[in-house]
């Protein structure tokens, strides 16, 4: 409140909208996820109040564009530096109220900015200023629709790029979590005088406001395939901008294969944040020779995963600990997780793994309803609900396999995926191999990982809609090239498709 109170109350949050912090909406109850203990929920408006900041902010974008590429720069300059001198109390909001690890909260914030600040420099040749291909702002403000799970290096750090290339733009907070970090960067946004509006509502009552409206020039959206597909059936007919991430299951594929001590530290980073992000890595798929030395390699991984209350120390001077990760997003959710591994159980999958929650570093008495030790299932029901979809925790599970036809099959389950790697000695295999997988980027030996910057990101499949972003083709997304609406974009499109080099 101290830092901001033009945006937070004592008895609730507020939101942004007509340019000013405004008492609007009806805060829902809310409890993070660490403790169960409750914070303020995020105020949701009704469908005329967002319509109207949609109006508003088309008014904004209009303005804004015309401000120079100049002042652009200097004002969104401006906010980073703002966050950076904050950089510390956001990331403990993210740890606070969606349980991150401190490490991966810093990490999350610092990633963000640093990626905002390669775009300021590069932004004038992104845009082509003074050429014949000088690329400008999109008719109406974007509109950013985005997942709870990184709030600063996936939706901060978009909207930062889309007023750097000269756009308004609109963005729901989630209602899962991380609306206390989004509220307070948006304020230090507002603050440097960037044309940004943040409302939050229920996404059923808001949707035709905020995605298939006129007056919006782009829909930005990450989440889960059910509401993706719901989002570009509704843009199907309309020649509107939009890039959607959604969900996939990333497989690592693993085949004659002897670095097993390469693959153990890939594994353990893998499980950072308890895989609750979209490059998450929930599916192996082995050679059944290897099994042997996989389960050698595996188990010690997650047998040593250090999990648990992230603020947990036993005196205030006490560093906070260094744990993989912290809870899964809410109390629902690691029920459900629990009740996926006993349905893989009823279908004659084995337990491979399962953890116990007991484990974890917790200060005493503390409800751990939402905490999850991982857990892993070999050889899953072919019905199994998460055969074909991420679990988005740390379930894991293992199919073994004999042909290279069938770890094809089995890698490509979920029809389209973000990433996937090949842990393999033969690069003869590799090569002919990743070329049949339907994972958008593919690591041999590596993870793969979102990416920003130089480095394209997008979907196969259904884990993607719409043009692919990073670097300049981030840019391209949110501005019109002198063809226009003509203009073809990489991406994966209902009438044409490109796809760059993996």
């Amino acid at each position: 409140m101290s830092v901001a109170p033009e945006a937070f109350e004592s008895d609730r949050i507020r939101n942004l909208l007509h340019g000013e912090w405004q008492r609007v909406g009806v805060p829902g109850h809310h409890v993070n996820p660490v403790d169960l203990s409750p914070i303020q929920g995020p105020p949701r408006v009704e469908r005329d109040i967002a319509a109207s900041a949609v109006e508003h902010a088309r008014d904004q974008h209009a303005a804004w564009s015309k401000v120079g590429l100049a002042e652009r720069r200097d004002r969104v300059t401006a906010a980073i530096d703002t966050m950076v001198l904050h950089r510390d109390l956001l990331a403990l909001l993210l740890v606070w109220e969606i349980g991150k690890p401190w490490r991966l909260a810093v990490a999350d914030v610092d990633r963000g900015l640093d990626g905002v600040r390669w775009y300021v420099d590069e932004i004038h040749r992104q845009l082509a200023i003074g050429t014949d291909a000088e690329r400008r702002p999109l008719p109406g403000p974007v509109s950013n629709i985005a997942s709870w799970n990184y709030p600063m290096s996936v939706q901060v750090h978009a909207e930062l790029v889309q007023v750097l290339a000269g756009n308004a733009v609109v963005a729901k907070t989630p209602s899962q979590g991380g609306f206390h970090c989004l509220t307070l960067a948006h304020a230090f946004m507002a603050r440097a005088g960037l044309p940004v509006t943040l409302l939050s509502g229920i996404g059923g009552k808001l949707g035709d406001v905020l995605i298939s409206n006129p007056r919006i020039g782009a829909l930005a959206f990450v989440g889960g395939r059910s509401n993706g597909r719901a989002a570009a059936t509704s843009l199907a007919d309309r020649r509107r901008r939009h890039f959607l991430e959604q969900e996939g299951l990333n497989a690592w594929g693993i085949w004659d294969f002897t670095e097993w001590e390469l693959l153990a530290q890939h594994l353990r980073k893998g499980f950072e944040y308890a895989k609750q992000r979209c490059t998450a890595y929930p599916r192996y798929v082995v050679q059944r020779r290897l099994f042997p030395a996989f389960l050698d390699t595996y188990l010690p991984v997650v047998e040593g995963l250090r999990f648990g209350h992230p603020l947990a120390v036993e005196r205030p001077d006490d560093p906070l600990p260094e744990l993989d990760f912290g809870p899964v997003i809410g109390a629902r959710k690691a029920a459900e997780l629990g009740e996926q591994f006993e349905e893989a159980m009823r279908g004659r999958g084995l337990p491979l793994h399962r953890g116990s929650v007991g484990a974890g570093r917790f200060l005493d008495g503390q409800d751990t309803s939402a905490y999850v030790a991982p857990a892993c299932v070999l050889e899953p029901p072919a019905h199994w609900s998460l055969h074909h979809a991420e679990p988005f925790g740390p379930l894991d599970s293992v199919v073994c396999v004999d042909t290279e036809a069938e770890l094809l099959a089995a890698m490509n389950a979920s029809n389209g995926c973000l990433v996937a790697s090949l842990a393999t000695d033969d690069m003869d295999f590799a090569s002919r191999v990743a070329e049949q997988l339907q994972a958008f980027k593919v690591g041999i030996n590596r993870p793969r990982s979102r990416g920003d910057r130089e480095e394209v990101f997008g979907g196969m499949g259904e884990s993607w809609k719409g043009a692919f972003v990073g670097g300049d083709l981030l840019v391209q997304a949110v501005t019109y090239g002198p063809d226009g609406e003509d203009e073809r974009l990489f991406g994966n499109f209902p009438d044409y498709s490109q796809f760059p080099s993996r």
